[in-house]
């Protein structure tokens, strides 16, 4: 039985479309680290779960979890990677921005929003992996970070939705799981809030379990977590 939940890992991918690939500065294990490591085999969930959403574009070309509009250097179509790294040798026109956007920001939000649609869908989940210590741009640069990190952006799901999920992870480790520190939740449980509840997980990509265990721990906290969601009215 597939359990009720519509998955995002929008920063699983690593490929630099061929629209910017000459322009493109970055080593592949630079792609690698500015994305969300791990993420592809810990969230391969599709065959256990109602409804998944993946790209392969990198996160370092084309933000997945980021507003349009937002032209920071780690933003939308980035300047530079979290790590500070430059990502081109020549900057993007705003044409090219905006083709970038068109062709691949736009549509998988369109899709998520499809896809929300589903019948018996219970509640989104945005997959990521996080660095073990925070990076130059984020909110907590070099802190150590949790072991799991839960959003709900203070909103975008009941407080004892996110509380249940914290306690079934918990159950699986014994590392540190936290909820909205240090991420408080990104752009995609934001925007698709409105059409159904969301919740963001972040993973620590640290060595306590390899990637498979992984993947078994966050599959065995949503089959706990689901049991929570359906003996919860409404």
């Amino acid at each position: 039985m597939t359990l009720p939940l519509l998955l995002s890992v929008p920063h699983a991918g690593l490929r630099v479309p061929e629209e910017v690939a000459d322009n493109c500065l970055l080593t592949p294990q630079e792609i690698v680290e500015d994305g969300d490591e791990g993420a592809a085999e810990i969230y391969d969930l599709s065959s256990e779960v109602e409804a998944c959403l993946t790209t392969d574009v990198a996160r370092a070309i084309v933000d997945l979890n980021r507003p349009e509009g937002d032209l920071r250097r780690d933003g939308i179509v980035k300047t530079h990677t979290c790590w500070e790294i430059p990502v081109y040798h020549d900057p993007l026109s705003e044409s090219m921005v905006t083709t970038l956007v068109d062709r691949y920001h736009r549509p998988y939000h369109a899709r998520l929003s499809e896809l929300a649609q589903t019948e018996g869908l219970s509640i989104g989940v945005d997959c990521h992996t996080m660095a073990v210590k925070g990076p130059p741009v984020g909110p907590d640069p070099g802190e150590e970070r949790p072991w799991i990190c839960l959003s709900n952006a203070e909103g975008t799901c009941p407080p004892e939705w996110i509380e249940a999920l914290r306690e079934s992870f918990a159950q699986q480790l014994e590392g540190p799981v936290t909820i909205n520190d240090p991420f408080r939740g990104g752009y995609c449980i934001r925007r698709h809030s409105g059409e159904m509840p969301w919740i963001q997980i972040e993973l620590s990509r640290g060595p306590f379990k390899t990637n498979a265990e992984k993947r078994q721990i966050v599959l065995n906290a949503l089959r706990l977590w689901c049991r929570f969601l359906e003996s919860t009215p409404g």
